[in-house]
C-alpha cells in the first residue's frame, strides 16, 4: 500500500495533507524518515509513525442496516433530524453509509469504514445492482413498464436500462420490483414521476449480493466474512 494512502486510511488526514506530512519529514517507516508519498509499505509488517506516534489501520467494519423512513443518510444535519449513525450507538468507530437512501425511503443500507470498497460499490463503472420494492399510486401500464426498462431521461441524460416487474396489482395501487445499476439522486421516484406515477412507499431489499432479509426497521447486523468477500469480488478488489 502507498504510504500516503495508508496514512489517510488511518484517519490521519486527507491524502493531500498526508503528502505534506511526508514531504516535511514527519513520517517514519521502521524508524527511517520517508519523504516519498508513493513509498510502498506492508501494513501488516511495517511500523509507521507520524511525529513519533505509531499509527495503524483501523479494524474494518461492515454493517447492514434496515433504515426506517424519516432517517437521514448523513453524518450531520443542521435541522436536528435523526441520522443513520444515531441507530448505531454501540459502534464507536467512525463509519459512513455506502451511498444513500432518501429521507422518505426505507430498507437496506450498508455502512463501513472501508473507503475503497464503498467508492467502488457506488461507482457506475462496477454496475452493482440494487433491488427495490415500490408501491405506486395507480395501475401501471405496459408502455410505462417498457419505458422504465429501457431508460428514462433525467437531467438531460438517459438512465441505464433497468429490470422491472409487477409483484401485485390492486384496485388503486401497483406493487413493483425495480433493479438498477446506478444511483442518481432520488432516481426511482423521479423515473416513475416521468411516466406519470407517484411513489407511495419505497424499500431497498438488496444491494449487490447483500439481502435485507429479516432485519426489522432500525435493526442492524455485521456482514459475514463470506458476504464481504462477495462484495470484494463484484468490485474487483484484491486483498
Amino acid at each position: 500500500m502507498r504510504l500516503n494512502k495508508f496514512l489517510a486510511s488511518c484517519g490521519i488526514s486527507s491524502r493531500r495533507k498526508c503528502d505534506e506530512l511526508i514531504f516535511s519529514g514527519k513520517v517514519k517507516v521502521n524508524g527511517e524518515i520517508i519523504k516519498t508519498p508513493a513509498f510502498k509499505i506492508d501494513p501488516d509488517k511495517d511500523e509507521v509513525s507520524v511525529n513519533e506516534n505509531f499509527v495503524k489501520l483501523p479494524k474494518k467494519i461492515y454493517i447492514a442496516l434496515n433504515k426506517p423512513e424519516g432517517v437521514l443518510c448523513s453524518l450531520k444535519d443542521d435541522f436536528g433530524r435523526t441520522l443513520i449513525i444515531d441507530l448505531l450507538p454501540e459502534i464507536k468507530e467512525r463509519i459512513f453509509p455506502v451511498g444513500r437512501l432518501d429521507f422518505n425511503s426505507e430498507g437496506l443500507i450498508l455502512l463501513t469504514n472501508d473507503g475503497e470498497l464503498s467508492n467502488r460499490l457506488i461507482h457506475p463503472k462496477y454496475k452493482v445492482e440494487k433491488t427495490y420494492h415500490v408501491l405506486i399510486k395507480g395501475n401501471i401500464d405496459e408502455d410505462s413498464l417498457e419505458k422504465l426498462s429501457k431508460g428514462i431521461e433525467l437531467d438531460g441524460k438517459k438512465t441505464q436500462p433497468s429490470k422491472i416487474k409487477i409483484l401485485d396489482m390492486g384496485k388503486k395501487t401497483t406493487f413493483i420490483e425495480i433493479k438498477i445499476k446506478e444511483g442518481k439522486k432520488r432516481q426511482i421516484r423521479r423515473m416513475l414521476k416521468e411516466v406519470g406515477y407517484e411513489v407511495k412507499k419505497l424499500r431497498r431489499v438488496k444491494f449487490g449480493p447483500i439481502k435485507l432479509g429479516r432485519l426489522k426497521k432500525g435493526e442492524w447486523r455485521y456482514l459475514t466474512k463470506k458476504e464481504v468477500e462477495n462484495l470484494y469480488k463484484i468490485t474487483m478488489i484484491t486483498k
